[in-house]
């Protein structure tokens, strides 16, 4: 698997996870942050992940059609 896929990967389990701990999580606390907390930081870094992976993936491919 190349690198972008498994960013790409990364990132989807990331939004995944932190999506389902922001829906679910409410009331549970831990002695850190409440889940629900933990949830929606871990889906913004997963989105962030998936939106920068793709950008660089679509660079790549623009400067590969330049090249041919």
């Amino acid at each position: 698997m190349s690198g972008n896929v498994k960013s790409l990967l990364a990132g989807a389990l990331l939004l995944a996870i932190g999506l389902v701990l922001a829906l679910t999580g409410t009331g549970v606390g831990t002695p850190i942050a409440d889940l629900d907390k933990i949830g929606i930081v871990l889906a913004l870094l997963g989105g962030i992940e998936l939106v920068v992976t793709i950008v660089a993936m679509l660079r790549s491919s623009r400067r590969t059609a330049d090249r041919g």
